[in-house]
């Protein structure tokens, strides 16, 4: 398994290694909104990392995180590979409301 961001390898590794299982990358990646036909989930745990392991062992210039424009390639030996643009995104629901994280506060 190979994924990079516009040429670049950032991780590789064997499916065997996978860490999470999908069903629990899925759940996670879909509290506070909605997976639609068409969202790419991928996952850093496997092999060499995701962006943020890479980032804070090589630096953030060596692994920037993802931007709008940038162009990801994910390739599984004997499946195939699919190649997508990053763009921008709805605000972030927060998982609950402002007032609600300040009465839990007082």
């Amino acid at each position: 398994m190979i994924a990079a961001v516009n040429g670049k390898p950032y991780s590789k590794g064997r499916f065997s290694d996978i860490y999470w299982r999908f069903g629990e990358l899925l759940a996670y990646a879909s509290r506070g909104t909605t997976l639609i036909p068409g969202d790419v989930i991928a996952s850093g745990t496997v092999g060499t990392g995701c962006i943020l392991e890479l980032s804070r062992v090589h630096g953030p210039d060596a692994y920037p995180w993802l931007q709008p424009g940038d162009r990801v390639r994910l390739e599984v030996a004997h499946l195939g590979a699919i190649e997508s643009t990053i763009t921008a995104g709805p605000p972030v629901k927060p998982l609950r409301s402002a007032t609600a994280v300040q009465e839990t506060v007082r």
